[in-house]
This record gives C-alpha cells, structure tokens and sequence, in this order.
C-alpha cells in the first residue's frame, strides 16, 4: 500500500544556537520528542533510575491497598491473585505471587481459560472463591470493568483490590481499593502504565510501608529491582508509550534480563538462539512477549506463568520446551486464519473505512493477532469475531486494533447496551456480544461511529520521517548518539530518517528467492563515502531501479554483524525514484 512521507519540521537556527555542542540530527530528534531545554534534554539522556521514578503513595488509595494486605499478612487469611492471560498479565500475575512468597504469605493464583472464560473475573469462577472463602482477592492487568462480579465479592465479603491499567468504564466496580493510572483521579501522573508496571508500583509500596512500620517481615534492599525483566518484557510486549517511567522501567528492565535470575527467562534466552541477538526492546517485542502470550492463545497461559516460577532446570526446561511447541503452533494457525480473513476482506477501496471479519470456530486467541495484521496492511480499524453456538443461542468474541486516528474502546462504550462485555485501550479491544440480533445491530452502529469519526481522514499509512539528513553525516559517532535515545517502542519510535537523491553504485537481491534488495550508493558524487542499503522484502524492486538511478529512501540507521565484523548499513524502511 502506497505510503505518505510526512518530515518533521525542522528546527530553527535560534534552536540550534542554544546547544553548539549536540549534534544537529540528534537535536532535531530530541526537538521532535519535545525536549527543549537542557533540563529536559539531560532528563531524557541521562535520567537515572533513583531519580526518575514516581513515588507509588502518588497513587490515591495506595495506602489503603497495602494497609489491607498487611492486614491479610497479620491475620493469616485466604488470599488468591486473579491474572490474565496475556504476557503482560502472566508477568503481572508472577511478580505479585513471588513478592508475596518471599514475605511467607500463602497465596493462590488463578488465570482464566481464554476460550472458555475469556477475559477478566466471571461469574463461576466467583461463585467458586465464595464458596472456597478466600477473604481477599487481588486482580492484576484485569478487574477495572467487572463491576457486578466484584459487587457479588463484596456482598459476601470478600475484599477486592484492583491492580489494573485498562480504561475506565461507565461503571468503577465497589472495590475495596482500586490502583490504575487511567482512571481520571487515580493521582498518578504517568497514565500509560502497563498491569506489571501497575503491580511493580504496588511492591515498592509495599516495601517501604513495611520498612516505615519497622515490620519484622521486610524485603531485601533491591528486591523490586530483580523484578524489572519481566517488567520490561510487559511495558513492550502491550504496547504501551516508552516515555517517561514506562522508559526508565525498560531501560533497567533490559540490564536485569541481561543477568536474571529467573530461571525460566534463562532458558527462554537459551532457546532462542542462544542469546545470539542483541538484548533490546525489539527483541523483547518480537521474541519473549510473543512467546509468553501464544501459552494463553494455544492453551492455557499456566504454561508460562508455570516456566516463570520455576525453581530447578528441570523444570525450566520442561516449560520452555512446551512454549516454544506453543509458539509454532501459534504461527501456523495465525497464518490459516489470516488467509480466509484475507479472503473475506477481498479489495479494500477508499470508502471502506472499517474492516469486520468473522469465522465459525476461530480460535479466540489468534484473533487479536489476525486483527494486527488486517489493521497494519489497510490502515483501518479492524475486528475479527470468532462465532460459537452456545445453549441453542450464537455468542461473538472479538478481538480488535485500531489506527490513531480512531479510539476503538470509546467507540464501544458508544455501542454498550449491545455488548455482553468489553474493554481494552483506544487501540486495542476485546468484547463478546450474545445473539444474532444483538451482533447485526452492533456491525451496523460501529460502522456509523466509524464513519462519522473518520469522515475526511486519509486512511493511509504514514511514515513520520524525524529529519533530512546528508549521506556524510552518517558516521560510528551518529550511531552512538543515536543509542542514547533507547529503548525504542511506542511513544519513542527508532529514528526514520530521509536521504535523497542517492546514486545507485550497485544493487542486487539477496536471500531466498531474491526476495531482500541490496545496494551501494553515493550521494553527491562522493564515492569515497558509500554506503550499503538493505531492503527486506524489497527484492521487486531491483526490476524497477539499475546502477545510475536515484533514489529517495526513508531508512534506519543499524549495524550488520557477521564473522566479528561489524559495519553500518541502511535499513530501507520505503523507497522511490528521485523527482530530480
């Protein structure tokens, strides 16, 4: 699909007189991120970990979350942590239970079966606790929206503390405490948190309660530090901004998983190739967080949270051996249904603005997935519905991704008297709808919210370029400027950068098939400064372009390594023929 080029616009000479002593690229980067003082501009470079994370009391009912925890630790009771199913949860879900082990409180754990009971507390299951009583239940990555399964808790006096990040809906549940930072008055000021971030803020509370009580049970110095690789795995793996904590959280996260004592990351990192990769938030991104997630997609995520908590290699092995099973199977699936959803989409034209697809018998967790994919290829929003039949009555469960310029969740809260349940953030949603009826009457509103919200959007993917820059101007000491800016995510995307008018040398393809594109350009008849450009998945291009032709590329600046050498290259991220 065709791609807009949008460049930032370039920062004025009075900017660039204020800091001589910083390289004029990465001023513009750090222009475009905001930064326009030395004192933001140190903050972002150099923030440290000590200094740039918020206080967890700024969280208004903290104090009331932990007090009532503490009061389970002294009275012995019945406490279960409920968590989900995704990376994020599952990673939520072991760093509340180890930090809570580690203080000798006995607690239980329970994670929903994604086909089965889908997402958040249900009915059955609190029934069940009722009847087991438990007197305090912690929800962790969930709990925000289930305001009648909590009433129900509550009724039978069961206390609930939410740890949650998810959107606030029309309806708080009567939570005892609730700690989520997208609530309007939660107090917290970085609102973009993920569960784990959530849960790690409720440890470091914890902690320094227990050491302004003098309490005889305490935490080693450092203990939530060892927590930050999974963490940092969860920041990345659902996809929230990488600003502000969240970045710190990362960036130390990514120090730990470097040294981690967590045995089941161990042998996570062993099986993929044997750490051969660089330790970086794309390798968080594409690697560990798919991995923990196709547990729950496949299976059941015990899976993962059982290789998390593992205390022998062994056992490790075990666990890791039947996610990387998981993680195959999860791509083969994902594939089969993408192409009947491919099918089902057919052309796309301009006045399509919302993609809707449905299958009997989808697996429930491979639709987000499918969902992505649709979502990235036509940059529109997407839902993908799984069809069930259910007691003689049809249920849909959805999974979907949306575009910036469409808040998907809000759109729900538009169409709740339709949904069974739902949830999510503005790009980003689950919901389950029950009947038929119900289901035609959704598809049709959405589409109505859709249009009116996206009336006059060019619904094109856009390519938001940080700066023009010279082919002499990239050099080892860029590269190192530009590795301060890491780790790169959501809200901190690695640098696109343009450079036109580039003079092909050479170009070939590469790979299987010939499917990768490689060339060597100059720029200005500069031959003693070529530099080598690599397309993945660009090879149809070398039929378009030969040696002498000129081209535009918007690319990344990366590094390729091969037999101990190392040397830059151009990562082609879009390419076109120069107009001039």
């Amino acid at each position: 699909m065709q791609k807009q080029w949008q460049l930032r616009p370039p920062v004025s000479q009075e900017f660039i007189n204020q800091f001589p002593e910083i390289n004029e690229v990465i001023l513009q980067l750090l222009y475009n991120r905001g930064f326009n003082s030395q004192k933001d501009i140190d903050d972002f470079l150099s923030a440290s970990y000590d200094d740039g994370l918020f206080d967890p009391y700024l969280f208004k009912e903290m104090t009331k979350a932990v007090e009532r925890l503490w009061r389970a630790f002294q009275q012995k009771e019945k406490v279960m942590i409920y968590g989900d199913y995704d990376a994020d949860g599952v990673c939520s879900t072991v760093i509340l239970y180890q930090t809570l082990k580690s203080l000798g409180l006995e607690v239980d754990t329970y994670i929903p079966f994604r086909e089965g009971e889908g997402y958040g507390l249900n009915t059955k299951i609190v029934q069940q606790f009722i009847a087991q009583k438990y007197q305090l239940l912690i929800t962790v990555d969930c709990g925000i929206a289930n305001q009648s399964e909590i009433k129900l808790l509550k009724e039978n006096n069961i206390d609930v503390i939410v740890l949650d990040h998810h959107e606030e809906p029309l309806e708080l549940p009567p939570a005892l405490a609730i700690i989520n930072p997208a609530l309007k008055n939660s107090g917290y000021p970085a609102v973009k948190l993920c569960g784990a971030g959530v849960v790690f803020k409720f440890v470091q509370a914890l902690m320094i309660y227990l050491e302004k009580n003098n309490s005889p049970l305490k935490l080693p110095v450092g203990f939530d530090k060892w927590l930050l690789d999974l963490v940092a795995i969860a920041t990345v793996g659902d996809i929230v901004p990488l600003v502000s904590e969240n970045r710190l959280l990362v960036k130390y996260g990514l120090l730990v998983l470097g040294k981690t004592k967590n045995l089941g990351l161990k042998k996570m990192l062993e099986k993929i190739n044997n750490r051969s990769s660089r330790l970086d938030s794309e390798y968080l991104a594409w690697r560990l967080a798919p991995r923990l997630n196709a547990a729950g997609r496949i299976n059941h995520a015990s899976v993962a949270f059982n290789l998390l908590i593992s205390v022998s290699e062994e056992e490790a092995s075990k666990w890791a051996e039947i996610l990387e099973n998981n993680n195959r199977q999860r791509q083969e699936i994902t594939e089969k249904i993408l192409n009947r959803a491919f099918e089902q989409v057919g052309e796309v034209g301009g006045e399509t603005k919302f993609l809707i697809v449905c299958g009997e018998g989808w697996p429930a967790g491979i639709l987000g997935l499918v969902a992505g994919r649709l979502c990235d290829k036509f940059q529109r929003p997407t839902l993908v519905f799984t069809e069930e039949t259910a007691g003689g009555e049809k249920k849909y469960v959805a999974s979907g991704r949306s575009i910036d310029e469409f808040d998907i969740t809000a759109a729900l809260k538009e169409c709740h008297d339709l949904l069974l349940r739902y949830g999510g953030h503005p790009q980003a949603c689950g919901l389950t709808i029950l009947s038929e009826k119900n289901y035609s009457a959704f598809c049709q509103k959405i589409k109505i919210i859709v249009e009116e919200k996206l009336t006059g959007v060019k619904l094109l993917p856009t390519l938001e370029i940080e700066a023009k820059i010279k082919a002499a101007q990239i050099n080892w000491e860029l590269l190192v400027e530009l590795e301060k800016f890491e780790p790169f995510g959501e809200g901190n995307a690695k640098p696109l950068l343009l450079l036109e008018n580039l003079k092909i040398e050479q170009v070939q393809t590469v790979g299987a098939d010939g499917k990768h594109l490689k060339i060597l350009a100059s720029q200005d008849n500069d031959l003693a400064n070529l530099h080598k450009l690599i397309g993945f998945s660009f090879g149809e291009w070398c039929a378009i372009i030969k040696p002498g032709d000129k081209i535009d590329i918007v690319f990344e600046l990366d590094v390729n390594e091969w037999n101990g050498n190392r040397e830059l290259q151009l990562k082609i991220i879009d390419l076109r023929l120069s107009k001039y």
